[in-house]
């Protein structure tokens, strides 16, 4: 259902930050999206971590690699299937991934390098179990509350 990308640079996030992120990152994500804590919902979320070399970041137009004192870059990508997501909902994801990696790094607040991007990919557009995946064929999984059900299939179906 879901597939959170972090991209930083190499030795940015130490093995303990990735595994308290890979559970944060996915409820910060989950619970928004499914309406609830719902832990049976935790095998649709896949979270990938890219360690990139100073040579292959940049910002401000400058390698990282060559910058005196390189910036505190971190991109997080959350590609979603299409469902109810309005600004609110995306909002409160982001809100969510961003102090969830301030915490994860011992920060007070996420630093203004760290960016997220928020994918909501098209129905027909996500492959897995063998075909072509709906968000409607997961609504009686039992992971989602009755207000998301509604709220996704009036996003997705058209009216009658």
């Amino acid at each position: 259902m879901t597939i959170i990308t972090v991209t930083a640079p190499a030795g940015r996030l130490g093995l303990k930050q990735r595994r308290i992120l890979a559970e944060s990152l996915t409820d910060a994500v989950l619970e928004p999206e499914v309406g609830q804590h719902a832990p049976a919902a935790r095998m649709g979320f896949q979270v990938h971590f890219h360690d990139l070399p100073p040579d292959c970041m940049a910002i401000g137009g400058r390698l990282l690699s060559d910058q005196d004192s390189p910036r505190d870059i971190i991109t997080v990508t959350i590609a979603v299937m299409n469902a109810a997501w309005p600004a609110e909902v995306r909002a409160e994801v982001i809100h969510n991934v961003l102090a969830r990696l301030a915490e994860a790094c011992g920060m007070p607040a996420p630093s203004p390098t760290w960016w997220v991007n928020f994918e909501i990919i098209d129905e027909g557009s996500w492959g897995s179990r063998g075909g072509v995946l709906s968000i409607l064929q997961l609504l009686d999984s039992g992971v989602f509350t009755q207000a998301r059900i509604e709220a996704i299939r009036a996003a997705i179906q058209p009216p009658a």
